[in-house]
């Protein structure tokens, strides 16, 4: 006859049994779907790292950071008082449009900071209309992360994750994970707004802070490149500053630097941001003008020599100074079915012949180059 405690001790052993295998699977999921997490964000970290420059950082942080997590927004507030990245940015990508639309760089710091409730710590939680529809820009739902970017002297800005996933973010749930990544996040942005102005400042003359022939010669070939493939025009004005050696000789070379500054600001005045001005050699300086003609170039110098014969230079302890300049224009109209190379040297030797040509004429005058850049 069956012992009725021995059954009942029996069921009792294989309930308790059946509750910790049942405790035993949760953990191992929990452990597995951890491990998947921490992989996740080591291998995030590992794509900050190995950017290849701060555009590709800046990729990595917004869209890398979407399709690794894969989240429905991520938005980059970045604090740029100085304009710093956006002046970065539109040197290397030659575009006023250099921003990309999951991007946002505030000038002023308390209107950055003034967005979010926190800029110490992650924060995460319910989406809310009021506090988050101003930092993301439009009207979402689920839940949000917004994590501070600091840096040694303050924060840089706020990475905005957000997932249609009410659940997704919450208060406490992988904080350390995000503090981490976001430590990450701003710590390579330091450092590649570092090596940006590095290698500006090696691309950059010294005393206008227009870029040096060695930047000419590597964008010429880009643009020239583009150009063909494109069917696009591009012109080249080449401008010498008329007797700029009397100037030295009568006034030093101290007063002819400050020409030379004068000149410089004189074109940034005139030219957009996709237009490549160079401090090509001594007084003289070369312009890429991509998608220009020949007419529109030529309209261009006109107005840039009579702004500068207009408008004498002061000197610092002496009077001002009549100084004017020859402009030869070149243009290239992407047809010749040459390599860029001989097609960038041989626009930037018809404008150098434009402008020789202007300073036989008289001077103080601008020289178009017959039918464009001749390419046979």
């Amino acid at each position: 006859m069956d012992n009725p405690s021995y059954n009942r001790r029996d069921r009792d052993l294989v309930k308790e049994n059946q509750m910790l295998r049942g405790l035993l699977e949760t953990v191992r999921d929990d452990a597995a779907h951890n491990y998947a997490v921490m992989k996740r964000f080591q291998q995030r970290a590992l794509a900050l790292l190995n950017a290849k420059d701060l555009r590709d950082l800046l990729y990595q942080i917004t869209a890398g950071m979407r399709r690794s997590f894969n989240l429905n927004t991520t938005r980059l507030l970045l604090v740029d008082p100085y304009a710093v990245i956006g002046d970065l940015l539109r040197a290397t990508s030659g575009h006023d449009d250099c921003v990309p639309g999951d991007i946002e760089l505030c000038r002023n710091p308390a209107d950055a900071h003034a967005r979010f409730c926190d800029t110490s710590a992650p924060w995460l939680g319910p989406w809310n209309d009021i506090t988050h529809a101003p930092v993301f820009g439009s009207q979402l739902c689920g839940s949000v992360a917004l994590l501070p970017l600091r840096q040694p002297d303050g924060v840089a800005g706020f990475l905005c994750l957000q997932s249609n996933d009410r659940q997704r973010f919450q208060a406490g749930y992988q904080t350390d994970y995000l503090a981490n990544l976001a430590r990450i996040c701003a710590v390579c942005l330091e450092n590649a707004v570092n090596r940006e102005r590095l290698r500006l400042v090696g691309l950059t003359d010294s005393l206008t802070g227009l870029y040096n022939r060695r930047h000419l010669q590597h964008r010429l070939a880009q643009e020239v490149t583009r150009a063909k493939r494109y069917d696009q025009t591009l012109a080249c004005l080449f401008i010498d500053a008329d007797h700029f050696k009397q100037i030295n000789d009568k006034y030093g070379h101290p007063a002819g630097d400050q020409v030379l500054i004068s000149l410089a600001q004189r074109l940034r005045r005139r030219l957009r941001t996709s237009d490549i001005a160079t401090r090509y050699g001594g007084e003289e300086f070369a312009v890429l003008l991509p998608q220009t003609d020949l007419t529109s170039a030529g309209q261009l110098a006109e107005q840039i020599r009579q702004e500068v014969a207009s408008e004498a230079i002061g000197l610092e302890g002496e009077s001002a100074i009549q100084v004017t300049v020859s402009i030869g224009v070149a243009s290239y109209d992407g047809s010749a079915d040459l390599a860029a190379d001989p097609v960038g040297e041989r626009l930037l030797a018809a404008a150098d012949q434009a402008v020789y040509r202007a300073k036989s004429a008289g001077r103080n005058r601008v020289w178009i180059a017959d039918h464009g850049m001749p390419v046979a």
